[in-house]
């Protein structure tokens, strides 16, 4: 049996909100957790997304042909 934390988070929405929610059926609770996963997928793909280009602009940029510097470099020690 596989236990995980949870906590319990509220929040205040107008009544006539949560009286459409059930009048429709919707499980407003399943769907707020659904939209909160899915915001942090994002915000973790945006903050990766520029982790990265932070990188990329500190590499600096290969000039020429490396693959034929190293192997004429390999050459010319032979």
């Amino acid at each position: 049996m596989v236990f995980t934390l949870s906590v319990v988070v509220s929040f205040r929405l107008p009544r006539r909100l949560k009286e459409e929610l059930e009048r429709l059926g919707i499980d407003y609770a399943n769907e707020v957790k659904a939209f909160l996963e899915e915001l942090v997928r994002i915000k973790r793909a945006e903050r990766l997304r520029l982790e990265m280009d932070r990188l990329r602009e500190s590499i600096k940029k290969v000039e020429g042909n490396l693959s034929a510097d190293f192997i004429r470099e390999d050459r010319d020690e032979r």
